[in-house]
Parts: structure tokens; sequence; C-alpha cells
């Protein structure tokens, strides 16, 4: 097959197999000269990089609001650490793609770890002096740091053929498991490092999970896209923006992503209020945040089996069990069960819309286009984590709940109608 012969806007799913044959010019612009073994280990490298990433939000978020609680005047403004967190990392989306494509993957998460370091210790210094407006410019910073680890999923599918792609992603996320079981348990032993402060040490163990982060990175040699850029013209956003694939790609992400937050966001402060320990409530992270991303495991799999569409479905059916649950009790087993149920469905509906966002975009447009898309996701996660503290202290848990299903419901009945859509031109084939 000679290069000159493939569609553009396939050229993004075409094997590695070309370059071993010796094909060149065009299609090498296209194409991760990884080999495959090698793409595997950098897989295995990108998700040990997602589990201490996430291991320090899974910290963050266990104690974040807690300490926005003990150190803010009005409590209401507990969740605003959060919150700000959320806006730095979709403030901050877009740049880092843009960073990216200038100097690397590499080069740009390396940065992104830099300003976590950075951020990790204004929040040490922060808790020492009882400064609620500078712990929220220490999470402003992770928040910034957290933007870059947002294109983790998408490095690993620069490095896939479209065999591997769904499942390279997905085993990026696996890397979450490692931060569900240490997550809480570094969150819980850390806090008692420091006597005179109650948090300090989550802090501090923040800042050496930044720094492991850092050394990992090291190890990374993912080749710049960047030549990609050039062999093709790009196609304006708005078209790209406007194709039913892309429109449902984001909207599954953006709600997933959102309603997890805003409800995950409230429930340490919710446990608080029926009186569950912080025991307890680390316990419950730890189901939600292992709910998240066990199932990566398998994630990609039943997507090249099932169909992405079908795993999207399954995950707005999860979410819509979670807030049920929650809406029923709230006993130690109902915030746990449903945390868990979330994070099912935030996996499913998350990896799927994921996976349906590279079939939307050539490989010269791929950065704008994830920019774009982490923009509009992460703009909807900020909004819902500075509402999810003021919507539970004014009004409760429950109309919280009732707040976000109807959301899914919207996703999920979208998600159908492209399905319908998809069957519908399969049988005019």
């Amino acid at each position: 097959m000679d290069a000159s012969t493939i569609n553009p806007i396939d050229s993004h799913n075409t094997s590695h197999k070309y370059i071993s044959r010796g094909t060149h010019g065009r299609l090498k612009a296209y194409q991760s000269p990884t080999p495959m073994k090698s793409a595997k280990s950098q897989v295995a490298l990108l998700a040990l990089c997602q589990a201490t990433a996430m291991t320090t939000n899974t910290v963050l978020v266990t104690v974040a609001a807690l300490i926005g609680y003990a150190l803010a005047t009005d409590k209401a403004l507990a969740t605003v650490p959060l919150a700000m967190r959320q806006v730095a990392t979709m403030t901050a989306t877009i740049p880092a793609s843009l960073l990216m494509q200038r100097i690397g993957r590499r080069g740009g998460f390396l940065v992104g770890t830099l300003v976590g370091l950075i951020g990790a210790g204004i929040g040490i210094y922060s808790l020492i002096i009882a400064h609620f407006w500078l712990f929220t410019l220490s999470t402003t910073l992770l928040g910034v740091s957290n933007s870059f680890v947002g294109y983790y999923r998408f490095a690993a599918a620069d490095i896939a053929d479209d065999a591997l792609r769904s499942q390279s992603i997905s085993w990026v996320l696996a890397g979450g498991i490692i931060a569900a079981i240490l997550g809480p348990w570094v969150a819980t032993g850390s806090k008692g490092w420091f006597n005179s402060e109650l948090y300090i040490g989550s802090i501090v163990a923040i800042m050496g999970l930044q720094v492991l982060t850092g050394l990992l990175l090291l190890g990374l040699q993912i080749p710049n896209a960047s030549t990609a850029h050039n062999v093709h013209r790009k196609r304006p956003l708005v078209q790209i923006m406007r194709q039913p694939k892309f429109l449902v790609a984001t909207l599954g992400s953006t709600v997933s992503y959102g309603v997890m937050v805003f409800v995950m966001t409230a429930t340490p402060l919710a446990m608080a209020a029926e009186l569950h320990s912080f025991d307890q409530t680390a316990s419950v992270i730890q189901w939600h945040v292992l709910g998240m991303f066990a199932p990566s495991l398998v994630t990609g799999w039943l997507i090249k089996r099932l169909g992405v569409l079908k795993i999207i479905v399954t995950g707005a059916l999860l979410n819509l069990g979670c807030m049920g649950l929650n809406l029923t009790g709230t006993s130690f087993w109902h915030f746990a069960i449903a945390l868990f149920l979330l994070g099912l469905g935030w996996n499913f509906m998350y990896v799927g819309s994921t996976t349906l966002l590279t079939e939307t975009h050539r490989p010269a447009e791929q950065g704008q286009v994830q920019a774009i898309h982490d923009f509009i996701m992460f703009s909807f996660v900020a909004v819902v984590t500075f509402l999810a503290g003021r919507v539970f202290y004014r009004f409760n848990w429950e109309i919280l709940n009732q707040m976000s299903w109807p959301l899914v419901l919207i996703t999920l009945l979208v998600v159908l109608w492209l399905q319908q859509k998809r069957l519908r031109s399969q049988s005019l084939v």
C-alpha cells in the first residue's frame, strides 16, 4: 500500500506495521515510530504516572473540603479551594496542550509536575499559618498541574495503533487502581505526621507524590507529533465541533466528570453532617476511586467487543443508580455503594467518550480538538465544584442529588439518539 493512497482522516488509525515495512514520507508524519513492545512499556509508565497523580487527587479530595471548612469564616466557602482547583485546571487546559505541542508530551508533563510541587509547598505553609486564601492558591496551582495530567490518556492514544487505542486509554486510567488503594491510606496515615496541624501531613505527602511523578516522567519517551501538523490543512474547529460524534463525546465526558465531582465533593461534608468518622469518609472515597479505575482493566476490551456507545449508555445507567441510592438513605453503606456506582459510571462514560473523541479529528487537529474538549469539560467541572458546597449548605444532600440525575438522563437520551442514527446509516449501506 502506498502512503499517498491513505485517506488523511484514517491515517490516525493506521497500524504500526506500515513503518516496519519501510514506508516513509507522508505516512510517517501520521505514525508513531514507537514499536509495539516499546509502546506497551510507555503505556505502563503513563499508567504509573496516572497512579501517582490520582493518588494526589484522592488525598486532596479527601481533605481539601475539610481543610476549607476549618479555615473559612463562612462555612459555605468550604469547597472554594477545590472549586479554584477546577477553575485552574479549566484555564490551563488549552495552554497545556499548546505547550506540549511545542515542547513535546514529556516536557509538558514535567512542567505540570513542577507547578504541582510548588503548589504543595505553598499548601504546607498555608496550613502552618492557617490562611484560607493561601491554601486556595495552593489548590489552584495543583489544579494547573492537574490540567497536564488529563493528557496522559491522549498520550497513550498517540502511541497506540487502532487495535489498541481504546485499551491503551483504559490501561492508563487503570493506574488509578493504585490510587484507590494508596490514596485513602495516605490521607489517613499522613494526617498524624505533624500533631500541631491535623492535615499538614497530607499536603507533605502530596509534595512527595509530585517528586515521584517527576522521576517517573524522566523515563517517558513519546515522539513529538508536531510534524503531522504540516502535512494536511486543518479543518476549521467549528466544523469539527459540529460533528455528532464530537458533540456526544464532549457531552458524555462533561456530564460524567461534572456529576461525579459534584456528588463526590459534597460527600465528605454530607458524611460529616451525619456524624460519620473521618476514617469512614476515607473508606467511602477509597471505594469510589476503586470504582473509577478498576473497570479500566476491561473497559477497553468491552468497548472493542460491544461498541463505544453501549459502554457510555451503561455508564449513564450506573450514575442514575448512584443518585437513586443516595436519595434512599445516609448510612455508611448508602454512601459507600452509591459512590462506588458513581465511580463505575464515570469510568464507562469517560473512557467511552474519550475513545469516541479520537474518531473525530485528524492527527494535525488533535492538539486543538483535545484542548477545546477538555476546556469545555473542566469549565463545567469548575462550576459544579464551586456549587457543591453552596448547594449542600443552602439546601441539602437530597436536593444536590436531585439536581444531578436530569443531566445524566439527558446525556443518556443523546447517546441513544446517536446510536439509532448509526444503525439507520448502516441499514442504508
